[in-house]
């Protein structure tokens, strides 16, 4: 079901107004959900999508509360908006987002729209092109239905920065972008278990404050709002288990894919990855993701490999006479 530029709010209490519905597809890579919604209940207009991302956000932001929000979502949940791509020879635009605002690029929830688009029988063994609002990104589907991304460049643009955390000290950490912005953690001091989680979403949401409020941005004096920490790995064949903390306080379960990306930068920085050497990244939940990279022009294009299931198919339903049709308010959270 559309609606247009005029209608900013899904409205509450209409007279006559029939329940909305729209369908979505559920999925998780290494653990952490995607939703994918499949028939957009507004219309966002052409043109680049970082353009309709500024129009679903000042306009029809009652989409993205209803998808991820509580009572229908969760914090941990990552959202996507399938949109028709500018360019005719992508398979796909998508807008992701999650329950605080929207995210660039999502390298686990990119798996999960490819997993999704081969469900919906759009998307066959072998490479595509999906539109982000950061770039391009080209997926490749294998025959045993893992989901290869090759990320947009990136790049770190600072090595070990330092940032005052009070209660812990002083961290270092490198600044790098793998299409969001990472605060990179070697150096913690803490042990990344999984019966931890609680303490470790305390100890890097410290760090994500301490973010906020001082000077430290990525490039254009953009928010750093990833937090990532590094720690032995125990999967076997992993070189490294990670713990990043979410623009919105929940934790992500996979290993991160735009995370794994920045570190990827970060070891090429340094030369300790070359070119095409794999790099398997272990989640806090024991999940892997296969990372490499080449070389363009220069840039780094790492690509990440992972694999998503599809794990429920809803109807969201929102009626107008619901007070919390479109999620509970983030002022009352």
């Amino acid at each position: 079901m559309g609606s247009n530029a005029g209608q900013p709010e899904f409205a509450l209490h209409p007279q006559n107004t029939p329940i909305q519905q729209f369908r979505v597809i559920d999925s998780h890579t290494g653990g952490e959900p995607t939703r994918v919604v499949v028939d957009s209940p507004v219309d966002l207009g052409t043109g680049p999508l970082a353009e309709r991302v500024a129009r679903l956000r000042a306009h029809h932001d009652w989409v993205r509360r209803a998808v991820v929000n509580e009572p229908r979502g969760s914090d941990v949940f990552v959202g996507a908006l399938l949109c028709p791509p500018s360019n005719p020879t992508a398979a796909a635009g998508v807008i992701f987002f999650n329950n605080v605002g929207y995210l660039g690029m999502c390298g686990h929830g990119t798996i999960g729209v490819a997993a999704t688009l081969r469900r919906l029988g759009r998307l066959r063994p072998g490479a595509a092109r999906i539109e982000t609002p950061v770039g391009d990104v080209t997926i490749e589907l294998h025959d045993d239905e893992s989901v290869s991304v090759e990320n947009v460049a990136c790049h770190r643009t600072q090595k070990l920065a330092s940032l005052d955390v009070p209660g812990i000290g002083t961290i270092r950490g490198d600044v790098a972008w793998g299409g969001n912005w990472f605060f990179l953690v070697q150096e913690h001091g803490q042990s990344l278990r999984y019966d931890r989680v609680r303490e470790l979403t305390a100890f890097t949401q410290h760090i994500r404050d301490a973010l906020d409020r001082s000077t430290l941005r990525g490039e254009g004096g953009a928010l750093i709002d990833h937090v990532e920490l590094f720690g032995p790995p125990t999967a076997k064949g992993a070189r490294s288990r990670n713990f990043v903390l979410c623009p919105g306080g929940a934790y992500d379960r996979s290993p991160c894919g735009t995370g794994t990306s920045a570190k990827v930068a970060c070891l090429a920085a340094d030369g300790k990855l070359a070119p095409g050497e794999e790099w398997v990244q272990e989640s806090i939940v024991g999940s892997v993701f296969r990372a490499r990279y080449r070389l363009e022009c220069g840039r780094i294009i790492p690509t990440i490999t992972g694999q998503a299931y599809i794990n429920g198919e809803t109807t969201i339903l929102l009626d107008p006479h619901d007070p919390f049709a479109t999620g509970i308010p983030e002022e009352n959270r």
